[in-house]
This record gives C-alpha cells, sequence and structure tokens, in this order.
C-alpha cells in the first residue's frame, strides 16, 4: 500500500500487526504499532492487542511492559483484558512490585473483575513467592496518610505483612462485613470537585446533543425548584415488570421515595412528553396525579424529540440525590462520558427497583464501596463482576490475608 503511494491509516497498520500476531511475532507488530507516529497515526487500544497480548503469551514481561509503557505515552487506557494479560506475565516471572501496580490499575479503571482475573490474583495470593514479598515493619502514620489521602479503600504503600496468605471466596454482609476476616470495607470518598467537573462536562454533552433552548430551560427550571432529595427515571421505572406503561407503579416509588426523604420532599420525575399527553395518561386519577406533580414542582416533562436520559442524570448530579432507575447506562450516550468517575458516582447514587407480588422494594446504594480494597493491616478485598439485571444473587469477594505480627 505505501509502495503504491495509497496513505496508510490505523486499521491498515493495526490490521498488519495482527497478521504478525498470527505467525506469533509480536516483535513486528510492536515495530508497525511504532511506524504509526511517522505517517501521523495515533495508536487505538486495538492497535496495541497483537504485541502486547503476543509477548504476554511468550512470557515476555520486560517486551509487554515496553508495550504498556507506549500506551501510557500516547495515552490509550488499557482495559481488564490488557491489564490481566499484563497481571498474569507479572505472576508467572513473580515481579511483586508489577503485581502491585496492576492491581492498583485495576482498582482504579475496572473496579470489579472477571472471574478469569479473579484467578489470576488468587494464583499469586497463594504463590510462594507471595508469601515471601512484603514488609515485615512499616511506618503505620504512613499508611494512614496514604488512606487519608487516596479518600479510604487503599494506601499504596506496597505489600504490608510477610508469610503465606490466607486466600478465601467468600461474601459480604449488608453493612460490607467481610464474611471470612471480619474486616468492614470502607465507603470511598467521592471529592466533591469531581461531580462539580463532572456535571459541568455532563452539561456540556447534552448542550451539544440536545436541542440547546430546551435543555437550558431545564437548567434554568432546575435551579429554580431544587434540589431535590432524589430523582425518577419516570419511564423505566414504570415499566418494570409490567407489559404496559403503569402510573400506579410509578406513584408508589414517589410515594415511597417522599417517605424516605428527611424533608418529606416530593421527588422530581422525568417524563418524556408522549408520556404525558397519550396512553393511560389520559385517565382522569393518571391526569390528576401528573398535575398534582406539577403543581408541586416535582414534574419535568422532557420536550419532544429530547433523550430524557440527559435531563434525569443531569439532574441527579447537579442535586448530589438519589438516582432511581434499573437503566445501567451502558449504551452510547454514557460511553460518551468516558471517565472513571462514572461508576463510581453511580454506586453512591443510584437506586434500583425490584418488583414482586409482595410489591415494590427499593434496593439503596451499599455503605461500602464495591471495589478492589487494600486495608490498612495489607489485606485485600476483590469483587467479581455480577449480572445487574439479579439484584438478590451475593457478588462473590475474593478476600486475602494474612496474620498480623503484633
Amino acid at each position: 500500500m505505501i509502495i503504491d503511494k495509497v496513505p496508510p491509516n490505523e486499521a491498515t497498520f493495526t490490521n498488519a500487526a495482527r497478521l504478525a500476531s498470527a505467525m506469533e511475532d509480536p516483535e513486528m507488530a510492536f515495530d508497525l504499532v511504532k511506524q504509526m507516529k511517522s505517517f501521523g497515526i495515533l495508536p487505538k487500544l486495538r492497535s496495541y492487542g497483537p504485541p502486547l497480548f503476543g509477548f504476554c503469551k511468550k512470557g515476555m514481561a520486560d517486551k509487554a511492559y515496553e508495550v504498556d509503557a507506549h500506551m501510557i505515552e500516547y495515552g490509550v487506557v488499557a482495559e481488564e483484558p490488557e491489564l490481566s494479560a499484563l497481571l498474569k506475565v507479572s505472576v508467572d516471572v513473580n515481579n511483586a512490585d508489577k503485581v502491585y501496580e496492576l492491581l492498583h490499575r485495576l482498582r482504579t479503571s475496572v473496579r470489579q473483575v472477571t472471574e478469569s482475573t479473579v484467578a489470576i490474583i488468587e494464583d499469586w495470593f497463594k504463590s510462594e513467592h507471595a508469601a515471601k514479598t512484603g514488609k515485615e515493619n512499616w511506618d503505620v502514620r504512613k499508611v494512614k496518610e496514604g488512606v487519608a489521602r487516596g479518600g479510604g479503600g487503599w494506601h499504596g504503600q506496597g505489600w504490608l505483612g510477610c508469610g503465606q496468605w490466607r486466600v478465601v471466596r467468600t461474601q459480604m454482609d449488608k453493612e460490607g462485613v467481610c464474611g471470612s476476616c471480619g474486616e468492614r470495607l470502607a465507603c470511598i470518598d467521592i471529592d466533591p470537585r469531581e461531580t462539580e467537573n463532572f456535571a459541568i462536562s455532563l452539561s456540556k454533552l447534552a448542550l451539544g446533543r440536545e436541542v440547546k433552548a430546551d435543555f437550558t430551560r431545564f437548567q434554568d427550571w432546575l435551579q429554580q425548584h431544587g434540589p431535590f432529595d432524589a430523582v425518577a427515571d419516570g419511564a423505566n421505572l414504570s415499566l418494570i415488570n409490567q407489559q404496559t406503561f403503569s402510573f400506579s407503579q410509578l406513584n408508589a416509588v414517589v410515594h415511597r421515595l417522599r417517605g424516605m426523604s428527611p424533608s418529606k420532599k416530593l421527588p422530581l420525575v422525568i417524563l418524556h412528553k408522549s408520556r404525558v399527553t397519550g396512553g393511560s395518561a389520559q385517565n382522569p386519577c393518571n391526569k390528576k396525579m401528573l398535575e398534582r406533580w406539577k403543581n408541586s414542582g416535582a414534574l419535568y416533562v422532557t420536550p419532544a424529540g429530547s433523550n430524557d436520559d440527559w435531563y434525569w442524570l443531569y439532574a441527579a448530579v447537579c442535586c448530589k440525590c438519589l438516582l432511581v432507575t434499573n437503566d445501567e447506562m451502558r449504551d452510547h450516550l454514557f460511553q460518551l462520558l468516558g471517565t472513571s468517575f462514572f461508576p463510581r458516582w453511580k454506586e453512591k447514587h443510584q437506586v434500583r427497583l425490584s418488583v414482586s407480588r409482595s410489591g415494590i422494594a427499593l434496593q439503596m446504594p451499599p455503605p461500602y464501596s464495591t471495589v478492589i480494597q487494600e486495608s490498612e493491616n495489607g489485606s485485600w478485598h476483590v469483587p467479581t463482576t455480577t449480572n445487574d439485571d439479579d439484584l438478590e444473587t451475593p457478588r462473590q469477594w475474593l478476600c486475602a490475608t494474612r496474620p498480623i505480627k503484633s
């Protein structure tokens, strides 16, 4: 292609790197990625897969770290598959410092890991090298300062303690107490400045995709009528376990949220215009209910052609309040947010609804953070991923502890 004077693009180099990888030549694959710079092409995450996975498969840890460093230099963020591959090769070559670093990178960017990654972490803690690694004596003050600086749940001071690790698959109780070691997990703080910055970026995205005048009008309305203790995604809540739109179910949620509110204030209900102008909205009882919410300043109707997701998310972030929805917010709209802050915010603010014959139940945010945690005494707790639609099955955790010398 280059000989024919046809300018290559990222896909050209990535596909060539994949061919090199198929020939088990990760060195050639990496050279192809590095050549992109001379053509003014920025590599993507997929570009790095062939050399990174190739080196990891061959056990060439130093070369894999070189690829990782190149990714970081070009602002490409590794995801769980890449971090997991780096973790495995680090465990295989007994590189304790790299294992520690990668556990923290998984903590910040992935938070909960898949079964395959948990198995690698488990192998590390059960290894002889892990038992020999760690500080027998450490500066308690520095560890506490590290925890405070990071907002809780980790300290970053390296492996603490020495000796064989006790590794157990377990669960947390409702208060975040480990069923194996009895340690209570931390509820990790969110910096208020992060919330403010997130609200600003969310506003910019919404204004770029919604009719600007419509969303600006909503922002002004929210400033006048807010703050709220909770925001309800009306459409989502009305359709859970229902064949048709259920205003009675939505009303039950609103009533429950009002009862929970310290100020006994109605939650803000967000509904699209189409939901309040036709169908069951014309039922006299439903019409009266909607009018009551509107007069109380607790209903906002998004205009025709709008995406109400922007409205309820922005309202909840700005009000620093609960967001009641079973929407897991994984589609392209939420991927635009592109920030590690969003899953942390969701964990602390999203309330889910379950509906059964006995009525509705609200699943409140846990009083602890569901993220890899490193404690002040050196123990580790690693959460696995779960099916978010299954609100009943307890999440599995890996607990790794070892005796503390007094």
